[in-house]
C-alpha cells in the first residue's frame, strides 16, 4: 500500500471527534424512527454535551435541507454550553449571501472563542439540480469571498457566479486569525482543485484502505503545486465492544429491523443521493461479502438506511484500535465518528477506545493543541 507523509506538526496524535445526528438519523434500530432520538435542540445538545464529557476535541454539525435542524443555529445554542468542544459546522455554499455568511461565521467564532471549525459542502438546492462544474465553482467563489471578507475592508470580486465592486465593508474579522479551519470532502478533479488550492482537511467516506491511499494521492498532488500541505480526515462509523462476537452481534441487532424499501426512500431523500461518493459507498456493499464486510472490520450495513457515510468500524477495543493506528500511519489525523443510538455508542467508543489515544484540536487560533495543553491563542500572523 503506498503510505502518504503527513507533515504538520504532533505527527502522533489524532484529532477524535463525534457526530451531532442533527439530521433525524439517530436510531436504536436502523431506519426505524424513535421519538425518543428525534432531532431536537435538547437531544442533539446532549450528543454534544456527551461528547465534550468524553474528551472528543471536535464534533461535526451536519447539515440537511429535509429534514432536522437548522446547523448555524444549533452550533450558536452549543457556544454557551459548552467549552472545550470545538463545532465543525457544516455549510452549503450559496445557501446563504456569502459577504453575510463571512459575517455569521465570524460571530459564531467569537461566541465560541476560537471552537469553531467550518466543513465546506458543495450541494445542489431543493428543487434544482446543477452540473458538477458549477457547483465546484460557486463554492471556490465562496470560499475565496469569505477570506476577502475575514481579513479585508473592501471587497472585490469577479467570478462566474458573484460579482463585487470595491464593496467598502468593516471586516468580519472572526476570533482566529484568517479564519477557522476548513474542512472538505469530494472526489471530482474540479473537488480535489479547490480543496488542494484553499481548504486544510481533506475529509474521507470509508472505503478499502488502498482507495483511501489513492485519494490523498490525488489530493495532495493537487495542494504540491500551490505550495501547501493538507491534513486528512475519515468519516466513519463505530460499533466497539470487548469482544468482536459482541460488537458483530450489535451490528446486526441494528439492522434487524430494517425494510429494504424505508432504508432505500431514505438514501435517496439526501440531496447528494446521486452524487459520486455516494455511488462510491455503493459499490462499498456490492463488493461486501455475505455479511456485509468489505475488510475484516469494515462493515457496510449502516449504508442500506442512510445517504453518505455507510461504513462502520465493527470489533473489539484492540481490533478498533489497531484499525485507527492503521489508517493514522496513512496519514489521516482526523476521524469523525459517530454510531447507534449515538448517545450510547459515544460512551462505547469514549470509555474503551480514546483514553487509549493521543488526541489534538485542529484549530487555526491554537495551532494543534495536544491534549491537556493549556490553549492559548497563537499571535497575529502565526497562522501556517
Amino acid at each position: 500500500m503506498t503510505i502518504v507523509p503527513i507533515t504538520s506538526p504532533d505527527l502522533d496524535a489524532v484529532e477524535v471527534s463525534w457526530f451531532a445526528a442533527l439530521c433525524s438519523d439517530d436510531y436504536e434500530f436502523l431506519g426505524v424512527p424513535d421519538g425518543n432520538l428525534r432531532s431536537s435542540f435538547a437531544h442533539c445538545s446532549s450528543i454534544v454535551k456527551e461528547a465534550e464529557a468524553q474528551g472528543f476535541r471536535n464534533i461535526l454539525c451536519p447539515s440537511s435541507y429535509q429534514v432536522g435542524q437548522d446547523t448555524l443555529s444549533f452550533v450558536a445554542g452549543c457556544a454557551p454550553i459548552t467549552d472545550k468542544i470545538n463545532m465543525l459546522a457544516a455549510v452549503r455554499c450559496g445557501e446563504m449571501q456569502p459577504i453575510m455568511l463571512a459575517r455569521t461565521i465570524a460571530t459564531l467564532d467569537h461566541m465560541l472563542e476560537g471552537r469553531l471549525t467550518v466543513n465546506i459542502i458543495s450541494s445542489d438546492f431543493p428543487g434544482e439540480k446543477e452540473d458538477s462544474k458549477l457547483r465546484y465553482q460557486r463554492s471556490r467563489e465562496v470560499v475565496e469571498i469569505l477570506k476577502q471578507a475575514w481579513t479585508q475592508g473592501e471587497i472585490t470580486y469577479k467570478g462566474e457566479v458573484y460579482t463585487f465592486e470595491g464593496l467598502t465593508t468593516d471586516p468580519a474579522v472572526p476570533y482566529q486569525t484568517g479564519g477557522p479551519l476548513l474542512y472538505f470532502g469530494g472526489y471530482s478533479p474540479d473537488a480535489l482543485e479547490l480543496c488542494g488550492q484553499h481548504c486544510d482537511v481533506y475529509l474521507m467516506w470509508p472505503e478499502p484502505k488502498e482507495a483511501l491511499a489513492q485519494r490523498m494521492k490525488d489530493v495532495n498532488a493537487v495542494a504540491e503545486r500551490y505550495g501547501r500541505t493538507l491534513d486528512y480526515g475519515l468519516r466513519v462509523h463505530v460499533i466497539v465492544r470487548d469482544t468482536e462476537a459482541e460488537a458483530r452481534e450489535y451490528a446486526q441487532h441494528i439492522v434487524s429491523k430494517l425494510d429494504d424499501e424505508q432504508g432505500r426512500t431514505i438514501r435517496e431523500r439526501a440531496l447528494d443521493a446521486t452524487s459520486l461518493g455516494v455511488s462510491h459507498q455503493a459499490k462499498n456493499r456490492e463488493l461486501a461479502d455475505m455479511e456485509g464486510f468489505v475488510e475484516p472490520h469494515l462493515w457496510t450495513g449502516v449504508g442500506r438506511a442512510r445517504s453518505g457515510c455507510g461504513a462502520a468500524l465493527v470489533g473489539s477495543t484492540d481490533q478498533v484500535l489497531s484499525e485507527l493506528e492503521q489508517y493514522q500511519k496513512m496519514g489521516i489525523r482526523a476521524f469523525i465518528l459517530s454510531g447507534y443510538p449515538h448517545l450510547d455508542e459515544c460512551r462505547h467508543f469514549g470509555s474503551r477506545v480514546l483514553p487509549q489515544l493521543k488526541t489534538v484540536q485542529l484549530n487555526h487560533a491554537y495551532g494543534r493543541v495536544p491534549a491537556g495543553t493549556p490553549m492559548t491563542p497563537l499571535g497575529a500572523g502565526e497562522r501556517r
